[in-house]
């Protein structure tokens, strides 16, 4: 792989880096910090996001299971409640975790929330479309959770972006300020 492909391969995971021999290494503490932040949040949180999720369209909705209402309101609610939580708290959680101030966090947050947004925006819907009518609900979390190791990387790398002429450009197509 020459220069440019491993650049492209380091920036698109956050998690490895290469030293002054170009070696490809990984950047074990970010993994680890990532690794946390699935153990102590994505999981538990999934957990019951996922249940609770079933339940309250089954029962107070009454939205009969796999069908194309039940899934598509899965997909909806899913997409604008745990979606935007889970960027949030995962940029927030990186930000702190490497040590900077709150006003740093925030102004990270501003600047990488809505691309990120967009941007999985696109893929999610799809992959739980997929885990909302096939995948029995006590399995769900397992299902997302292949889909959340690659989203981690996704989202390492949207991090390490900064400002990133893609992000303006992204942003000046949308309409809020």
């Amino acid at each position: 792989m020459n220069n440019n492909g491993m650049e492209r391969l380091n920036s698109w995971f956050g998690c490895l880096m290469k030293d002054d021999n170009k070696e490809l290494k990984i950047n074990w503490k970010r993994v680890s910090t990532t690794s946390l932040f699935g153990l102590g949040f994505v999981g538990p949180v999934g957990h019951y996001w996922y249940e609770g999720l079933d339940r309250y369209i089954r029962l107070k909705l009454m939205l009969k299971p796999n069908s194309f209402r039940f899934v598509a309101t899965k997909v909806a609610v899913d997409g604008f409640i745990f979606g935007p939580l889970d960027l949030l708290v995962f940029f927030t959680y990186m930000g702190f975790s490497s040590g900077k101030s709150v006003p740093q966090i925030k102004e990270d947050v501003k600047r990488d929330f809505l691309p990120a947004f967009v941007l999985e925006g696109g893929i999610w819907p799809i992959v739980q479309v997929a885990n909302f009518r096939f995948i029995p609900v006590r399995y769900q979390l397992l299902y997302v959770n292949f889909f959340c190791l690659l989203d981690s990387c996704f989202l390492s790398w949207v991090e390490q972006q900064q400002d990133a002429p893609w992000k303006q450009w992204l942003k000046s197509l949308l309409p809020l300020k």
